[in-house]
Parts: C-alpha cells; sequence; structure tokens
C-alpha cells in the first residue's frame, strides 16, 4: 500500500480545489489592498510610511492597546509589529508609554498625525464602498453573506490554533 496523497472522491477534489482558490484570492486581496493604499498616499505625496502602517493606524483607531494586543485583536497581521511600532512613534504618529502595572508592557495611541492618516484611509474605504454600491459591483446583501462566509473561515482557523496543535 502506497503512503502517497489519499484518493479523493469528485466532490472532495472539487471542495478542495476551491477552498486552495479561495486561500489564493484571499491572499492576493490582501495584497492588493495594501497597493490601493500605497498608492492613494502617494498620489497625495505622503511617502513616510508604507501601507501596512497606514492600515495599522486605521485599525487601532482610538483605541489605546499594546503590541500583544494589535494581533489578538486584530488589527495587525504582520510578524514585524515592533518594528512598525517603533517607526510610528519615531515618525510621531503615534504616543507610547510604558504599563503602570507591568513595566515591559507598552500601550500606544494615535497622535493627531496618526489620526489624519486614519482619516485618509477611512476616507479612501468611504470612496470604494460607494462606487462599489452606485456601480452595482456587489449588493449589501452579497457583501453580508461574503462577510459571514470569511467569518466562518476565521473561526474554523482561530480553532484550528487553539485546539488542534
Amino acid at each position: 500500500m502506497s503512503m502517497g496523497a489519499p484518493v479523493l472522491s469528485a466532490t472532495r477534489q472539487g471542495y478542495l480545489a476551491g477552498y486552495r482558490d479561495a486561500l489564493a484570492l484571499i491572499e492576493r486581496l490582501h495584497r492588493l489592498l495594501l497597493d490601493v493604499i500605497k498608492d492613494e498616499f502617494e498620489r497625495l505625496g505622503l511617502i513616510e510610511i508604507n501601507a501596512v502602517q497606514a492600515l495599522l493606524l486605521f485599525n487601532i483607531g482610538e483605541n489605546e492597546v499594546t503590541a500583544g494586543e494589535l494581533k489578538t485583536r486584530g488589527y495587525y497581521q504582520g510578524s514585524n509589529v515592533s518594528y512598525n511600532l517603533k517607526k510610528l512613534v519615531e515618525l510621531g504618529y503615534m504616543h507610547h508609554q510604558r504599563c503602570e502595572i507591568d513595566r515591559r508592557s507598552v500601550r500606544v495611541r494615535l497622535t493627531e498625525k496618526g489620526r489624519r492618516v486614519r482619516a485618509i484611509v477611512a476616507d479612501l474605504f468611504a470612496r470604494h464602498a460607494t462606487g462599489l454600491e452606485s456601480r452595482g459591483v456587489i449588493d449589501l446583501d452579497r457583501l453580508d453573506d461574503t462577510t459571514a462566509a470569511l467569518r466562518l473561515l476565521e473561526r474554523f482557523w482561530t480553532d484550528q490554533i487553539r485546539y488542534i496543535y
């Protein structure tokens, strides 16, 4: 008996192919989102920060968080969060302050300069939403269904991390 890949039924093969297509699309969409943000910032002449940093500022918003919370709350997906936080503090987009209780932990929040970047990204997203709706690219029901499906996938992956490993 061979230890190769298991033989899959046509239905399972189709499901696997669909899952792989969805994974590739999610990855491409994230990169494309970063490119869209980068282009907007270049158009405005804001080249001091990159798209990942701008999206981080957008996601933090008015919250005050620690570096660890950035990942657990889903504000940041990258592996180099410390580098980006340090850079954003150095450039004046974020304040940082040691926690009173745990002096090893640092809390961060946006400065006025950071809030301006957040507003630019928010305006960009608002223009996109208006364009999607007005051009009939995707209606609200389909957008809600897509979001619901992505949340189910997120929950499945989170469970894999928490309970399988």
